[in-house]
């Protein structure tokens, strides 16, 4: 299972925000370059980015900073936030980006991810953010009335393969991930799912193990260092 640090970018600072909430913003650190080569030198292997200005506004932000961090480490690198049309898909993978995902997109855009999955296959990830069961889009504002499972079963049949899933209720809590919806998740797909919202001790990613997703997402308790990141590494590769 990877262990993935979180850069969320918004102003141009490496930022958390509370359940979503872009009126509750702590500011980490105004170098998102730097705070990625922080994550690398500790033992990442992985990074998790996303543009909060494009997923409120409608599109990419921040493709300039996306690529100097592609530019600043070694490991690969996944991002999202506004992104909307396949040519943001294009940009992104041209500048090193190993991952895109895709979340509002994913949702309102179907023949969109079809393309994109034809196109480019296991670069393409489809983020499911949900809120009592429920998918949000557009930077978690809006509520949706498709539940998370059903919409799983519709992006498998476009050749999706990989899956985040974010509770937002508890992203930023540094409370506990959604385990029940996880591992619902898990056992219905059978496909690679990575977890992300709540995780805030090293027992919750031993059981995230346990319950079969592939990676873990992990912000604001690697932040606030509730979790060392050497640590959490050794913890996994234990089990």
């Amino acid at each position: 299972m990877e262990i993935i640090p979180a850069i969320d970018i918004r102003n141009g600072n490496c930022v958390r925000l509370y359940q979503g909430d872009y009126g509750i913003e702590t500011i980490f650190s105004d170098d998102p370059v730097e705070m990625a080569m922080k994550w690398q030198s500790l033992g990442a292997l992985r990074l998790h980015i996303i543009d909060l200005d494009g997923a409120a506004s409608g599109g990419l932000c921040n493709l300039q900073l996306i690529t100097e961090i592609t530019n600043a480490v070694l490991i690969p690198v996944q991002v999202g936030g506004g992104i909307r049309q396949m040519r943001t898909i294009e940009e992104l993978l041209k500048v090193g980006v190993d991952r895109v995902i895709l979340g509002t997109a994913a949702v309102e855009n179907a023949e969109l991810v079809k393309e994109a999955c034809y196109r480019f296959g296991p670069s393409i990830i489809v983020s499911l953010d949900a809120r009592e069961g429920y998918l949000a889009t557009h930077g978690w504002k809006q509520e949706t009335e498709l539940k998370a499972i059903e919409f799983v079963c519709s992006m498998i049949k476009l050749k999706v393969r990989r899956f985040i899933y974010t509770d937002i209720s508890r992203d930023g809590t540094l409370t506990e991930p959604n385990f029940n919806a996880i591992f619902e998740l898990v056992d219905t797909t059978r496909c690679s799912v990575v977890a992300s919202g709540g995780i805030s001790s090293l027992t919750h990613l031993k059981v995230l193990k346990k319950l079969g997703v592939n990676g873990a997402i992990i912000g604001k308790a690697l932040y606030t260092e509730q979790i060392n990141l050497k640590q959490a590494l050794n913890a996994v590769s234990e089990i």
